[in-house]
């Protein structure tokens, strides 16, 4: 018969176990929006250890100081994107009209890569309504626009450096009495040192021309463009 200590004693065992399992689970489904159970595979870029500090030029918008919070809930600075291209675009989540234009063209432009540059690239959207697109706003809006997760980045900010991030990328925006933005339709492409590189402007544009500069990169493998 075993002594009841001992039984006591593998019952807790068991328990702070499953404990510890939870806990380290804990830290990677907190990074991941989606729910997934594929938790592990999944980590979005916000979520990726942090890069080798390198020196960036002058141009870089990872420069910028300002501390950013994901859909995931964590903190970041841009520069912690840093070492893969970003394509950019600023938008918000209640946008009636323009927005959900701009990210479908994102997709666009993600769906033609070949599947070797897919892999190479993150995509990079920065609420201008930092007011409600909370987290946890920016985390349905993924999950409504079927935005993946190990290569979309939602942030939001502080009003000013949101406007100070907009400066930088050009986009203008204004607020009007019903809540909407009256702001500009930019597609920004940086380097993967924060340097902008060129930019798409206005709604359902073509592409081509992105999407082959994308996959001509030194560090994105070229897929089937010619």
């Amino acid at each position: 018969m075993n002594h009841p200590f001992a039984t006591h004693f593998r019952r807790l065992h068991r328990s702070l176990h499953t404990l510890a399992a939870l806990a380290v689970l804990s830290l990677f489904t907190g990074c991941n929006p989606s729910g997934s159970p594929n938790a592990l595979s999944e980590v979005p870029p916000c979520c990726r250890p942090t890069p080798p500090s390198q020196p960036v030029s002058d141009r870089s918008i990872y420069q910028l100081e300002s501390v950013w919070t994901s859909d995931a809930g964590k903190e970041i600075r841009l520069g912690h994107l840093q070492g893969r291209p970003q394509v950019v675009a600023l938008f918000f989540s209640q946008c009636e009209y323009a927005c959900p234009i701009l990210v479908n063209d994102l997709q666009r432009i993600e769906s033609a890569l070949s599947p070797a540059a897919r892999e190479q690239v993150d995509f990079l959207l920065v609420s201008i309504d930092p007011t409600r697109d909370t987290p946890t706003r920016l985390r349905e809006f993924r999950s409504e626009k079927h935005l993946g997760t190990n290569h979309w980045t939602l942030l939001t900010g502080r009003e000013d450096d949101v406007r100070e991030l907009a400066a930088i990328l050009g986009v203008n925006y204004q607020r009007d009495a019903r809540g909407q933005y009256a702001h500009s339709n930019l597609i920004t492409l940086l380097s993967s040192g924060g340097e902008i590189l060129t930019q798409l402007k206005g709604l359902n544009q073509s592409t081509d021309d992105l999407v082959r500069l994308i996959s001509d990169l030194p560090n994105t493998p070229s897929g089937s463009q010619p």
